[in-house]
């Protein structure tokens, strides 16, 4: 994919939460930033999905002198731009695999339906293209649908899976998906875990019983544990890193789905809240629809600035 794609498909990715703030903020460009004002600005950032912090911290800076009261609409933008890239360049991190002995261990943890099969694809498509060797593990077992689709994503990118039936003890075949990894030489194994919340105890002592087997095999594994967001769902994706944190120490972040439907603005709030590293965004089901993002490129599109000076 071009850079100038991408790039497009980011604009459709923020355009839901650019477009809510473009409008709310339309006719306040020769308003004076009164405290009226400043509310109506306050609010308008929280309605596109930004969250009250950010939102807040804009407020204060326009507030605080430094601008004129007559402000332009550009420049209440630039700096709604520049307060979010100050919020996403901290928590921009790609995934790093450093792990000494191998392989990096990474769970990939997710409510059903976020997208997780096809980002562990899309991951797995990312570190092959970088030249390491890739072993997936389908370790939600719940879903024989889940297994299937794991296979069919394998076998497209070209890495081995480790498989069980469904049902299956999913620590066992994590266990036997170690096992071989570190028998063959593999950099990286990634590994499925099943979503469902609706029984939280019960995933919470899958998770757990996961954790220990991997710890009995290599004391730091595993490496990463990595929460995969929607991004339609909203605000709805804070409520689930809120349970995840608890129920299986999540260490970064994906977010997918970023196309028109998406609520984009929910990453800076994500980002504010929580400070977890945001490890890449998928917008759209290719397998190189999965990147690292430019915390300055997003801002933009997420203020309208980029709108503006195209």
């Amino acid at each position: 994919m071009t850079n100038s794609s991408w790039h497009d498909r980011l604009l459709g990715g923020f355009r839901k939460t650019s477009d809510r703030l473009i409008g709310n903020l339309a006719g306040l460009s020769a308003a004076r930033l009164d405290d009226s004002t400043l509310d109506e600005i306050e609010e308008a950032l929280i309605a596109s999905d930004l969250g009250p912090q950010t939102a807040a911290r804009i407020r204060t800076r326009l507030a605080d002198g430094a601008y004129e009261r007559n402000m332009e609409e550009l420049g209440i933008r630039l700096v709604v731009s520049e307060e979010i890239e100050k919020v996403l360049e901290k928590v921009a991190q790609p995934l790093e695999i450093d792990a000494f002995p191998r392989p990096q261990v990474i769970l990939v943890i997710g409510v059903n339906g976020s997208g997780k099969t096809t980002t562990i694809a899309k991951l797995a498509k990312t570190l092959v293209d970088q030249d390491y060797g890739v072993m997936l593990c389908a370790g939600d077992t719940f879903r024989a649908a889940a297994i299937g689709q794991l296979q069919t994503w394998a076998d497209r990118v070209g890495v081995p899976l480790v498989r069980g039936s469904e049902g299956g003890d999913a620590a066992g075949i994590v266990f036997e998906a170690v096992k071989q990894a570190t028998a063959t030489g593999i950099d990286v194994l990634i590994v499925d875990t099943a979503g469902r919340l609706q029984n939280k105890r019960e995933l919470m002592d899958e998770l757990a019983k996961i954790r220990r087997v991997l710890g009995r095999l290599n004391p730091e594994s595993p490496h990463d544990v990595v929460l995969v967001l929607d991004a339609t769902t909203g605000q709805n994706a804070l409520s689930q890193i809120e349970v995840f944190k608890e129920v299986a120490g999540v260490t970064g972040l994906v977010m997918t789905k970023l196309d028109g439907t998406a609520r984009g603005g929910v990453l800076v709030a994500a980002a504010e809240k929580y400070r977890l590293p945001i490890h890449a965004i998928g917008v759209g089901e290719q397998a190189d629809d999965l990147r690292p993002f430019d915390a300055n490129e997003v801002a933009r599109i997420i203020s309208g600035v980029e709108a503006m000076v195209r």
